[in-house]
């Protein structure tokens, strides 16, 4: 009889762990359906000439027949850059084809009929934040368009006591902070994928 009982509890208990342990399964399953590993880096190429340039991101500046002019730079976290003959130069809402074309003008009084090159060597400014009950929180960088469940999915998925209908992402921009709700059932259940937004530099998800 006591070794029946002690079976009983063995298998009940068993069942419980399970049961806890599938809706982290879940979201492991979430993060594989997406492509993206727990915690990965998206590397999808956008570093053309449309990039927007940001702080830390490394870039590699040449000089066409110019080998002293041939340098590689890294924005500095006020959106400096410094180049030889130029000093300083700021890079702030520059995309790469506009910093291309800022160098030519101001390197021509140096160097007859410049042509001058920029290429992103390393993406370091773009991260989007995941904070609260989500498996991985912290800081993820990616290389490319991401949109908000796939930053999830970088984080690991929502962890079992996540209140999936009360996601936000917080956005920073000139005009002010902008609040935009995010309903993790909606969107994979119900196709409500207007919520799903294509994330920007800096937001940040919050899981509460």
């Amino acid at each position: 009889m006591l070794d029946n009982w002690k079976r009983w509890h063995l298998v009940v208990g068993v069942w419980i762990l399970a049961l806890m342990a599938f809706p982290v399964c879940g979201r492991a399953a979430e993060a594989m359906n997406t492509g993206i590993s727990p915690g990965s880096e998206v590397t999808m190429n956008v570093t053309g000439d449309d990039y927007l340039l940001g702080p830390g991101d490394v870039l590699s500046i040449s000089v066409w027949k110019n080998a002293d002019l041939t340098k590689t730079v890294q924005i500095s976290p006020d959106g400096m850059i410094y180049f030889p003959l130029l000093g300083q130069i700021m890079t702030d809402e520059m995309t790469v084809a506009q910093l291309t074309q800022t160098l030519q003008e101001k390197i021509a009084p140096f160097v007859p009929d410049p042509q001058i090159s920029v290429e992103v060597q390393q993406v370091n400014s773009l991260a989007v934040y995941v904070i609260g009950r989500v498996i991985h929180s912290g800081r993820f960088v990616f290389n490319g368009n991401i949109n908000v469940l796939q930053a999830l999915a970088m984080a690991g998925g929502l962890n079992p006591f996540a209140k999936r209908s009360e996601i936000k992402i917080i956005r920073t921009e000139k005009e002010g902070v902008k609040v935009y709700p995010f309903d993790y059932n909606a969107v994979t259940e119900d196709n409500a994928l207007a919520q799903n937004i294509q994330l920007k530099r800096g937001d940040t998800i919050v899981v509460p």
